[in-house]
């Protein structure tokens, strides 16, 4: 049977606004398996971009418990975060987040050289390379079509090597047939590292590719689907 890799347990997050307290996710408990895909799926509003940031780390959970690889991200500090994010997991989000005064290749290889490998360049032109972009290398963001700085952050979340995947719409701002090809590509890096691949999607065919999907609504799993999630 394969190991538990994310698992959560009654996870709570409220945020504080201009009209007061506001439950974003109340109390969602799931379990993620090793080499699983799995996509949130729901309206927009329903808590999946939180949901995916609870599981990176990227946001703080204000109730419950969640462990990725053993690890209980609620009692981590934030330099432990980092290190662990650093050393398990790789994000891709909608709007790529590059650093825009690197090139592809410095973009690629800035987290393998805060890791510490000593080949973090020849690991990055590898990946670029993987995700066809290896004549782009020494390309800034602002040179670069909406579909090809996609493919530089998925190379970014994919160099380290990450045990765990996490995606936020990754083909959210592209058109249709440059969104298949990042999908394609995003589960080829999948394939080829045998990451545990979470990712928030609108788009069906995305959503029907993973192994699984976990419908939100109103900061909780919908009960249609409650059964299935906790399994």
């Amino acid at each position: 049977m394969a190991d538990t890799v994310l698992s959560l347990q009654d996870a709570r997050l409220s945020l504080d606004g201009n009209a007061g307290r506001v439950d974003i996710l109340k109390g969602i408990s799931l379990e993620i398996l090793q080499g699983e895909t799995v996509g949130l799926v729901g309206p927009s509003g329903s808590g999946k971009s939180s949901l995916l940031m609870l599981m990176g780390g990227l946001e703080r959970a204000t109730g419950g418990q969640i462990t990725a690889l053993g690890r209980d991200l609620t009692a981590l500090g934030e330099d432990a975060l980092a290190r662990f994010r650093r050393e398990h997991m790789g994000v891709v989000f909608q709007s790529f987040h590059l650093i825009p005064t690197m090139t592809a290749l410095e973009n690629v290889a800035t987290p393998l050289e805060l890791a510490g490998a000593e080949d973090a360049f020849d690991r990055a032109a590898a990946e670029l390379a993987e995700v066809g972009l290896a004549d782009r290398s020494d390309h800034y963001p602002s040179q670069m079509s909406g579909g090809e700085q996609q493919r530089v952050a998925l190379a970014r979340a994919a160099a380290p090597r990450p045990d765990i995947l996490l995606a936020d719409e990754p083909t959210g701002n592209l058109d249709g047939a440059t969104g298949e090809a990042i999908m394609n590509l995003l589960f080829g890096l999948r394939d080829r590292h045998g990451a545990t691949l979470v990712l928030v999607t609108h788009a069906r065919e995305l959503a029907e590719r993973c192994d699984r999907t976990i419908r939100l609504a109103d900061g909780q799993i919908a009960p249609d689907l409650a059964a299935r999630a906790a399994e």
